[in-house]
Parts: C-alpha cells; sequence; structure tokens
C-alpha cells in the first residue's frame, strides 16, 4: 500500500515564523541566509498546501507572517469563494505577503483541468492533472429539480487507482499508484463547480479508489466541503466496497453522511469472484459491522448492486438478496447499479427489463430500492475510464504481490491512529467528535 500522506491540520507555526525571520533578515543585511533544513517530505509536502486549511488556521498562519488576523480570512474567502488558483494572484493581500508566503513554499494546492469531456445529457467528466502528473477523474452530475433548481453533484476520487482490482471496474484495471492529498480532493469540488459556474450541492466519494484505504485525507477532505465549502454533511456520501475494521472507525466519527457499502453480490462466494478483496472480508462480517455502525450512528447504510448481465441480475439473487438484508435488521435500501460498458470487460450490461425485475423482486420483499440513472454514456461513463484513454500503461503497484487486504487495513489503520493523535486537537483513540459541522 502506498504510504499515507501526512496532513498537518494545524499550520507549521515554528517554520512559517523562520521563513518570515529568514526573509526579513536576507532584505535587512542584503546577505544570503543559510538554507533551513529541509523538512521531513512526509510532513512537509501537505503542510505547504494552503487548500483544506480552516479559517481559524488560515489567520494563525497571517498572524505567523507578521500580518493581523483579518488576512486570513482574507485567504479563507481567496481559496473557497473566488477560487482563486495561485499566491500571486491574491490582490487584496499586500505584495509582501504574497512573497513571504511564496518564498517560505506555501501553494494554494489547485492543479491543472488536463481535459474535459461533455455528455449530451449534461454531464461533465474532468481529467485533473496533479503535481506527479498522475491523471485522476471527477464528476460534474447535474440534475434539474421540479422546482427549477438545479442539483449538483460531484463525484470524487480519493486514490491515484485502486489496489482492490474489483473485476468489472475499469479503476481497477488501471493499476494503483498513491493515495490522493486532503487538497487533492477537495479541489476536485472547486473544479467542477468553475465549470458549471454552479455550486455543488452534493459529494459521492465514488470515484477513483478506495476511500477506507485513505481514510484520514477522506476525512479531512468532508470536514473541510462542509466547513469551509459549505455543503451540508447529509448531501455528503462516503462509498467502499469493504476494508476490514474500517467501518468501525468510521462509526466513532458519528458523521451524519451517508455510507455506501458496495454488496454487488447476495452470497460469499460470488462476491469473491467480482470482488476479489471479499475473500479477506467475509459477506457476514460486513454485514455486522453495518448493522453496529446503524447502532452506533443511528443512520441507515445504504448498499450498491452493481448489474452484470447473467453474472447477478437473476431474480433468485433478488430473492437472495432480500433474505441477506432482512436477517441482519429492517430498514435496508439498495441502490441498483446497471454495469457502464468498459472496453476489454468480460461482463455486459443488462437489459432493462432484467433491471426491472430485480427491483420489483426486491420491493416485494420489503427491501426500499432505487435504481441509478445512468449518466454520460458517451463520455466514457465508467469510472477510470476516460483516464485509462490517457493513461494506456496500467500503473503498478508497489509489488506484483499486493499485500492481503486485511494486512493492508491492519497497517493503514496503525497509521492512522498514529497520525491523528498527533495532529489532530482532541482525538481519541475510539471517538473524534465534531460537534462543530453542520448536519443540513
Amino acid at each position: 500500500m502506498a504510504a499515507l500522506f501526512h496532513h498537518v491540520l494545524s499550520p507549521p507555526l515554528a517554520r512559517a515564523a523562520r521563513s518570515r525571520a529568514i526573509s526579513i533578515s536576507s532584505r535587512a543585511t542584503a546577505t544570503v541566509p543559510t538554507p533551513a533544513p529541509a523538512p521531513t517530505p512526509s510532513r512537509a509536502a501537505d503542510s505547504r498546501f494552503l487548500l483544506g486549511l480552516a479559517e481559524p488556521e488560515l489567520q494563525q498562519l497571517a498572524l505567523d507572517f507578521g500580518q493581523q488576523r483579518y488576512r486570513g480570512k482574507q485567504l479563507h474567502q481567496l481559496i473557497y469563494k473566488s477560487k482563486i488558483r495561485e499566491i500571486h494572484d491574491f490582490l487584496q493581500l499586500p505584495q509582501s505577503f504574497r512573497n513571504d508566503l511564496e518564498e517560505a513554499g506555501w501553494k494554494v494546492g489547485r492543479s491543472p483541468v488536463h481535459s474535459v469531456v461533455r455528455a449530451a445529457d449534461g454531464t461533465i467528466k474532468i481529467l485533473i492533472k496533479l503535481e506527479d502528473d498522475r491523471l485522476i477523474e471527477t464528476v460534474g452530475i447535474p440534475v434539474e429539480e421540479d422546482s427549477g433548481s438545479l442539483r449538483l453533484t460531484a463525484c470524487v476520487s480519493s486514490q491515484v487507482g485502486c489496489p482492490l482490482r474489483c473485476s468489472f471496474c475499469a479503476t481497477g484495471k488501471g493499476g494503483f499508484s498513491r493515495n490522493l492529498q486532503q487538497h487533492e480532493i477537495v479541489e476536485q469540488v472547486l473544479a467542477i463547480e468553475e465549470l458549471f459556474k454552479n455550486r455543488v450541492s452534493n459529494v459521492v466519494f465514488m470515484g477513483m479508489g478506495e476511500p477506507m484505504l485513505n481514510l484520514k485525507a477522506v476525512l479531512g477532505a468532508h470536514r473541510c466541503l462542509n466547513k469551509d465549502v459549505q455543503i451540508g454533511q447529509r448531501m455528503i456520501t462516503i462509498s467502499t466496497v469493504g476494508v476490514p475494521n474500517t467501518i468501525k472507525k468510521l462509526a466513532t466519527y458519528k458523521l451524519q453522511s451517508t455510507l455506501a457499502v458496495s454488496l454487488h453480490a447476495p452470497n460469499q462466494k460470488l462476491r469473491e469472484k467480482i470482488v476479489p478483496s471479499a475473500k479477506s472480508y467475509p459477506l457476514e462480517a460486513i454485514m455486522k459491522d453495518c448493522k453496529d455502525y446503524f447502532l452506533e450512528t443511528g443512520r441507515r447504510v445504504s448498499f450498491e448492486y452493481t448489474l452484470l448481465a447473467g453474472v447477478n441480475d437473476e431474480v433468485e439473487h433478488a430473492v437472495e438478496l432480500a433474505e441477506l438484508l432482512h436477517s441482519w435488521g429492517r430498514g435496508s435500501h439498495v441502490n441498483l447499479i446497471p454495469f457502464n460498458p468498459v472496453e476489454g470487460s468480460e461482463y455486459r450490461r443488462p437489459y432493462k427489463k432484467a433491471v426491472l425485475a430485480f427491483a420489483a423482486a426486491l420491493e416485494s420483499r420489503q427491501i426500499t430500492v432505487s435504481i441509478r440513472q445512468t449518466r454520460g454514456l458517451d463520455a466514457s461513463a465508467a469510472c477510470g475510464q476516460l483516464r485509462n484513454e490517457f493513461q494506456k500503461s496500467p500503473m503498478l503497484a508497489a509489488s506484483d504481490n499486493p499485500m492481503p487486504l486485511k494486512d493492508m487495513a491492519t497497517k493503514f489503520l496503525t497509521q492512522m491512529s498514529s497520525d491523528l493523535r498527533s495532529t489532530v486537537p482532541g482525538y481519541r483513540d475510539n471517538a473524534y467528535a465534531m460537534p462543530s459541522l453542520r448536519s443540513n
């Protein structure tokens, strides 16, 4: 598994102050300053990005550079409202402050849009080119409400590629490179808002990658999107195919967002065929964790089910799925997703008749069902499909023999707990209270 990127939530005060002191000294004496020791890469890479910092943190950063506190509020407006991409374009700020920020290595944290594909139904899929030249996908899905207002959903990625390699997923076929940093997740939403010239109302972590394998950055982005971009918690969905122990971990945060678990099969044998990582996380264990999640948070879990023609789309599969859900409690919701065709895939999209029959079988057994409207089929709609068209050579994981999912999850959770204890104020191993987050 790629190393987790450490995001320091409070600004590196000493380094900021030291950078300013060096800058002032160099102007006063006209001598070449002695370079400061190189910061630790794991922390420095993320701490220099303004995007992702909250307003109080930006205010403190301004104070550390000898500015008045209100300059931090101006920074917040320039980053999240005006969406300005470069510090030198922060014209409301003094030139000296802008110079000091840039000399200290700070950046806004915005990446260029590599390409844009527009579908006839209004869906826009974009590729964002990161600093290391990797490409990630983001999708903007507009829906006009009956009231005439626009509901704009941003489908965001959490990793560059995905290590889980579900058999039907284009992202998995493209390989895995690394986790995204917090600002790289947030910037996807800002890019969608810029393209549509409209506010994003909903965010779904259903793009490239497994969010639970990058939970620290995902939670940081969740906080930023909620508090700084002003998207209600209930308008945010975090999706997972299932990583051992992470659903339990997420439950301790008591978010008001939706957890969507990708099942794709009603039994363990079939699920292992479709989702290879299921061998490390049996269906029974997932369902128990989902039940415990509901008891802990009071939030109903949504179950995603991709329908693959002739594989898992028969009525008997629907009956078995209903029995599984009822055995673990009432009030389940299933979101059916007809397969989006992917070049070179062995799977086919089911006929509409089969989709409706599957939904009817569930509804007749008191399971709430929705069928996801397929959007952007003419814009390489399947997750990871557009990126694979531009990056033909699959990215390689760190090893030809990937770490088993259970070991990957254990390593990730140990690292995450250590990171949070050292960087997040008020963090405790079994709880992280976030009472200030908006829930509407």
